[in-house]
């Protein structure tokens, strides 16, 4: 049963799996996903012939274990033009065709305006696209691979052993969205004339909607000024055939620029380091945790450097916390007015709260959440008040409310490593265990989803405990001299 699923399991419903012409089925167990076309349009000729630019040593072939890439068959030097995309080149959902039918106009405005939905849009445009006979943006989306390993389409089972309540609750509300969409799209064209119909009379259903929707969010890109980053968050998504195809690395060594010139503009993706033969073409898509690489990409990165695990401020459970670390009479749940001043200013008490705190990535702990601890765990008003927020957030200012109010943070934060890491069913070692099985792909993805997860966790709790040793040792220096 598909994650979009779990929505229907009243309904007699064939599951959304079983394809229509638009539709999209579950990802498949090899990591090499068949394009949409069984044999389509040699893309490289086709960006060449529309007034493109491909550097003569690149071609299109499997790069393990990510499926079809970019790869050099020649060294390249460092500054290379690599590919260069002329204007008309780029799908984005301000051409011609979408601006002429009123009703995908209409759909698109119905979308919600929220960060997690933003590829829907330009989605919308793509299925347009793709069901128009003659479209001139066939030879790309033929191209374009037939099935996405995004959760979306992970089965029941897999969705549950994620293990990790937030991703759970993306995943959830992303297929309610497309199931409810399906609706807003088929009430929309049910009386249409052909002609007036925005997918050429084709059937629309949540799962044609979900790869649309995954296509353009593993795809996209997004302007920045004059440079783009693959995944940003900000301005006009567009699809940049070619480009699209160049896997993530935290060290690229390719970057894309946008080259703007009186009236029209170029797509360039450049050499930022020298390209060894064989080696693929990387960029960059973004500083991510592994909730947005597997939702948006459907990949999970081994050791990121930016994962992390969200947690809710709540005074209850981190009194608790405090208690297990050893901590006498903890006022998380009844901060005194003063502390529910600091909390305010931490967006973590009042109006506009965000409770939404995390351990792990470059901070190690979000620093919001260590400034509430220090401060909730202090005693002294007037010694709290001589510091600044930014002091009280740095984990690298040590003991700034003294040795036992830091010793406290410290413990307390510990615990709440221990917690959280209850609150995943499994073991990591059980997890090695089962990957070690003929398992499917997505099941795959989950079980290495949750391991990541859980190492964050350990990684944060070894990193506080060094630290934790480090200030009881120089405060036993302290108190022998």
């Amino acid at each position: 049963m598909a994650a979009l699923d779990l929505y229907l399991l009243t309904t007699t419903k064939p599951y959304l799996t079983h394809l229509r012409r638009l539709a999209c089925s579950a990802s498949p167990t090899s990591p090499y996903r068949a394009r949409l076309a069984p044999r389509p349009p040699d893309l490289v000729k086709w960006v060449r012939a529309e007034g493109g630019f491909v550097h003569q040593s690149i071609t299109i072939a499997q790069v393990d274990p990510c499926g079809l890439g970019l790869v050099a068959t020649e060294e390249i030097p460092k500054g290379s033009d690599l590919i260069a995309l002329p204007d008309h080149l780029p799908l984005r959902f301000d051409s011609n065709g979408a601006r002429d039918s009123a009703v995908l106009a209409s759909l698109v405005g119905q979308v919600p305006g929220t960060e997690e939905l933003w590829a829907m849009r330009l989605g919308l445009r793509l299925l347009q696209e793709r069901a128009k006979i003659g479209s001139f943006w066939w030879p790309y989306i033929s191209n374009l691979p037939e099935t996405y390993s995004v959760p979306i389409f992970f089965p029941g089972e897999d969705i549950k052993n994620l293990q990790y309540a937030p991703l759970l609750h993306q995943v959830n509300k992303r297929c309610r969205f497309l199931l409810d969409f399906e609706k807003e799209v088929k009430h929309a064209v049910e009386n249409l004339k052909p002609d007036d119909h925005p997918f050429g009379g084709q059937d629309i259903d949540a799962s044609s909607l979900g790869w649309a929707m995954s296509a353009v969010s593993s795809r996209a890109f997004r302007v920045y000024g004059e440079k783009l980053q693959h995944g940003s968050c900000t301005n006009v998504p567009m699809m940049l055939p070619l480009i699209d195809m160049c896997n993530h690395s935290f060290h690229p060594n390719a970057e894309i620029v946008q080259e703007q010139r009186m009236q029209s503009s170029k797509m360039l993706v450049i050499a930022e380091t020298q390209i060894k033969r064989n080696d693929p073409l990387v960029l960059n898509y973004g500083c991510l945790n592994n909730d947005l690489f597997l939702l948006d990409y459907g990949f999970v990165i081994p050791s990121n450097p930016y994962d992390c695990v969200e947690l809710k401020y709540d005074g209850a459970l981190f009194d608790a916390a405090s208690i297990a670390a050893g901590v006498s009479s903890p006022n998380f749940s009844s901060p005194a007015p003063w502390q529910q001043h600091v909390l305010s200013k931490l967006n973590l008490h009042g109006e506009d709260t965000v409770l939404k705190v995390s351990l792990g990535g470059p901070e190690i702990v979000e620093g919001r959440l260590l400034a509430a601890l220090r401060a909730l765990l202090a005693s002294d008003m007037e010694i709290v008040q001589k510091h600044d927020l930014i002091t009280l957030k740095s984990l690298s200012v040590e003991a700034p409310l003294g040795v036992s109010n830091e010793v406290a943070a410290l413990r307390t934060l510990v615990a709440l490593c221990v917690i959280a890491l209850g609150h995943f069913p499994t073991k990591i070692m059980e997890d090695e265990s089962q990957l070690k099985q003929d398992v499917a792909s997505s099941t795959e993805l989950t079980i290495q989803f949750r391991i990541q997860k859980k190492s964050v966790i350990i990684d944060v709790m070894r990193t506080l405990s060094k630290r934790l040793k480090l200030v009881l040792s120089k405060e036993s220096v302290a108190s022998q001299s």
